[in-house]
């Protein structure tokens, strides 16, 4: 496959400084629930945060019985989740292009399916490959295996790499072993992929091990923080995202070095990825509110995604027929318009 040159993170020497962190869980629940009621939205806005977040998504099969037909089936939805004419009373189209997954996400093996599908649909540019790597979900494979994973998933057409970090090295504390393989799986992506370090949070232990584990894989270069494979017993939960984030602020205050964040598990209705972003927002700013700097992982969200659009469009239909019917003008019609073009605009001008 042919493979393009990314503009990805350097890796940074050690620096045991950076780990030193105490962390108060109960101030720290307090606060991620605070920060994530701040925006409670309905109506047009709920609408406009749903295609957001679908933008930002990495919509993902991990399955065992993953095969081609469905690998590309992901893929379609990922590329076109809404038939065109849904929108063609509210939308220029000009905009809908820009209306897909940030990513589909599948294992090694099926890299290939993926790269097919989106090369027959003319999206390769738009809905890049992501793939889980080093042995995911669990990690618990040799060193060298888990790197020629990554340079497989890299050779079939991926160019975003998840991968999952060795837990037992966090766990025993032996944080420069857990730096340096990271630095290798940084080595083995080059400039040729994205790498997203996943921390797997619910085995960790404890805040500040994930504070600590977050530090280490930003040191060795990592491009993303994602919470978890999804498969532990305690995934993304805002409370962790907002150590992540303190860590993702440290670190570029130290280092000017800017790493995304990727929540991913348990993640499944758009009140979820408002909560998400309403956190990502406040905290590290709007500009990280771009798929460049964050994601979902996600296999479920889209479905809901999906009914609040079409439940959203509807009902503006539906004020529109009355408007029609009673001749008194609706507010909320014209101000759904600009928000969800406004959405969509701003994603354009974006990607120049």
């Amino acid at each position: 496959m042919d493979s393009k040159t990314l503009v990805v993170n350097k890796t940074l020497p050690f620096d045991p400084a950076l780990l030193m962190v105490n962390i108060s869980l109960r101030q720290v629940e307090e606060i991620a629930i605070s920060i994530s009621k701040r925006c409670m939205v309905s109506g047009v806005n709920e609408i406009a945060w749903a295609l957001r977040a679908l933008m930002l998504t990495d919509l993902t099969t991990l399955a065992g019985d993953d095969t081609r037909a469905n690998v590309r089936r992901l893929c379609v939805r990922a590329c076109f989740p809404f038939e065109p004419q849904l929108f063609d009373k509210y939308f220029e189209r000009t905009l809908l292009p820009d209306i897909h997954c940030a990513s589909v996400c599948v294992y090694p093996a099926r890299v290939k399916d993926a790269y097919t599908t989106l090369e027959q649909l003319n999206q390769l540019d738009n809905v890049p490959i992501s793939a889980v790597t080093t042995g995911f979900p669990t990690g618990q494979y040799g060193l060298q295996t888990r790197l020629q994973e990554i340079s497989h998933a890299i050779l079939a057409g991926a160019t975003e790499i998840d991968v999952v970090i060795s837990r037992q090295l966090a766990l025993l504390g032996d944080w420069k072993a857990l730096y340096n393989e990271v630095v290798l799986m940084r080595s083995a992506c080059g400039e040729h992929a994205l790498l997203k370090t996943i921390l797997a949070i619910g085995e960790l232990g404890t805040m500040e091990n994930v504070y600590k584990a977050a530090m280490v894989c930003m040191m060795a270069g990592a491009d993303f923080l994602k919470t978890s494979t999804g498969m532990e017993i305690v995934n993304a939960t805002l409370s962790v995202g907002l150590v992540m984030i303190f860590a993702i602020q440290e670190f570029k205050r130290r280092t000017c070095q800017i790493v995304g964040i990727k929540p991913a598990g348990g993640i499944r209705t758009v009140r979820d990825a408002i909560a998400w972003m309403t956190l990502v927002n406040e905290t590290l700013g709007s500009r990280w509110l771009t798929r460049d700097r964050f994601r979902f992982g996600t296999t479920g969200l889209l479905n809901d995604i999906e009914k609040v659009v079409r439940d959203g469009v509807a009902k503006l239909e539906r004020e529109a027929a009355e408007k029609a019917s009673q001749s008194k003008p609706i507010a909320s019609e014209a101000c759904s318009e600009d928000a969800m073009c406004k959405e969509l605009r701003k994603k354009q001008q974006e990607k120049k």
